[in-house]
């Protein structure tokens, strides 16, 4: 989740996502991002990484969950 803000914050400085940092970034996170390009931006603020988070907060509830259901099923 830390690498989505990080690359959200690199999107507002010219030339970071140019640095090996930036690069390293980008194809780490770029792809998952992309699954989200479908949600239009509104007045030039993109919405994607903040769905991508939210998709990613909900998934490690649900595995949260999960664990939860699973041990209680097994003690």
């Amino acid at each position: 989740m830390i690498l989505i803000v990080v690359w959200a914050l690199m999107t507002w400085f010219p030339g970071a996502s140019q640095s090996k940092f930036g690069v390293f970034i980008n194809r780490l996170v770029e792809p998952y991002i992309r699954l989200f390009d479908f949600i239009p931006s509104l007045g030039g603020i993109g919405f994607s990484p903040l769905i991508a988070l939210l998709v990613l907060q909900l998934a490690q509830y649900g595995v949260g969950a999960l664990q939860t259901v699973v041990a209680n099923a097994l003690y």
